[in-house]
């Protein structure tokens, strides 16, 4: 038979903090530079793939439905069919700005 596992001791810290000797400012890391040109390049792929990947989406969808319907149209007579009523909708408009550091 094994033994029930027993949790560690429990540690107690007083929450001193403990002062560095010397104090020195830190200095904030050198900007990456990019050109405007590949920045622009990989917006324009990224939007491209997005785009490409909407467009099969909603053909994949479109083609799945109308799949559906024939199968739709064997139902028993007297079968009812629940419909959803739409209570709001929203429309969101994004704009996304690149922005450069001032030279």
């Amino acid at each position: 038979m094994t033994e029930p596992i027993q949790p560690p001791d429990e540690e107690t810290v007083d929450g001193v903090p403990v002062l560095a000797a010397e104090v020195r400012a830190l200095e904030p890391a050198a900007p990456r530079r990019q050109l405007p040109a590949v920045q622009a390049a990989a917006v324009a792929a990224t939007g491209f793939a997005v785009g490409a990947a909407t467009v099969v989406a909603i053909s994949r969808r479109a083609s799945s439905r109308s799949a559906g319907r024939s199968v739709r149209g064997r139902r028993k007579r007297g079968a009812t069919v629940e419909t959803l009523t739409v209570l709001g909708s929203r429309s969101f408009l994004v704009d996304v700005h690149l922005l450069g550091r001032p030279e």
